[in-house]
């Protein structure tokens, strides 16, 4: 496994998502279009709301996104579930990035409290989001739990708490295969 850094660009990201980082058989991120932010700014494991670890990254906003032309006709918004699945992103990456179990495949597992405060426009400049991990489990599931925040320009506008996600050894394979 490649050295732990505290900041990832969006080549690095990519690459994690092509099992190039990790390793092929680690959980990796999702590629474009669904990868949901462009860098990751800051990763820790002792830091954090709860000294359990912190992860931070950003998202540029384009008015040209493909969720903008496609979520609701002549009204231009960034759904809050791909928000949402930044957050769960965030948490599988810092798992995998702790890098001490060897694990197949990541899934969200669940949630406590979701508050929407705020929106996602064309016209923002750029998505901040936070996670602060407040607990990790090592048994026969790897599992993490965190709170999480994102931001548009600044202001806090989701605010997610007991984010669950967890890392698997042994899951089926889709029968569906991706496109490409």
């Amino acid at each position: 496994m490649p050295g732990l850094r505290s900041n990832y660009d969006y080549e690095d990201l990519l690459a994690c998502g092509r099992g190039e980082m990790f390793g092929p058989s680690e959980p990796k991120l999702p590629l474009p279009p669904m990868l949901m932010f462009d860098r990751i700014t800051e990763i820790t494991e002792g830091g954090g709301k709860y000294g359990r670890g912190l992860v931070r990254t950003e998202l540029d906003i384009k008015p040209d996104l493909w969720f903008f032309r496609c979520h609701f006709q002549n009204d231009a918004v960034m759904p809050g579930c791909l928000g949402l699945d930044g957050l769960w992103q965030m948490v599988g990456f810092y798992l995998v990035w702790l890098g001490r179990d060897r694990h197949v495949r990541a899934r969200a597992l669940g949630l406590g409290d979701l508050k929407f405060t705020g929106q996602i426009l064309p016209h923002v400049r750029r998505v901040a989001y936070t996670v602060d991990i407040k607990r990790v489990m090592r048994s026969k599931l790897v599992m993490a739990i965190a709170d999480g925040t994102v931001c548009a320009d600044g202001e806090v506008i989701y605010r997610a708490s007991d984010l669950r996600l967890g890392l698997f050894k042994h899951l089926p394979d889709s029968p569906i295969k991706p496109a490409g």
